[in-house]
């Protein structure tokens, strides 16, 4: 066992963790942060995308500590204090882009740093960014739409 401390939705944390803890067992087992789900433990379904700096990663596919010394976002710290949802959020839920909702939270992880960090001036940019994560529901239509939503009211406050 090793102590690890990280900050995680603004607050910092301190936990000993078993050298192999992937840091998606570390969020939901310890913190009980659930909203990271576990889909196929081998990164590439995307359920598990949070945000490590500022940059979107597949938790189940990073150990616990290589996140020490680090930020970590989650869904649960993406909305404002006050409850407000984020604008991904509340994209996804006027757009409808969700169904069953277990890849949701990777999903908008995925979305919020596709829309920071990436190019999402049309539908086939918004797929491409988005293959990383999967969706057995939707069939994506309207995931499309929600991140084109987000994008096009965050460049608007830009």
């Amino acid at each position: 066992m090793a102590q690890i401390t990280l900050t995680v939705n603004g607050k910092s944390v301190s936990r000993d963790v078993a050298p192999q803890t992937l840091l998606v067992e570390f969020l939901r087992e310890h913190l009980q942060l659930t909203g990271t789900h576990v889909g196929c433990d081998t990164a590439q379904c995307g359920a598990c995308t949070v945000h490590l700096d500022g940059r979107a990663v597949k938790s189940c596919n990073m150990l616990a500590s290589q996140a020490a010394g680090h930020s970590v976002t989650t869904i649960e710290g993406i909305a404002a204090a006050d409850g407000t949802l984020h604008p991904m959020q509340a994209a996804f839920n006027q757009c409808h882009g969700l169904q069953c909702g277990f890849c949701t939270p990777g999903m908008v992880m995925s979305a919020i740093d596709l829309v920071k960090h990436h190019d999402c001036s049309s539908e086939t940019k918004v797929r491409e960014g988005l293959e990383g994560n999967l969706c057995r529901c939707t069939g994506y239509q309207n995931i499309v739409k929600a991140v084109t939503q987000a994008a096009a009211a965050t460049k608007a406050m830009a």
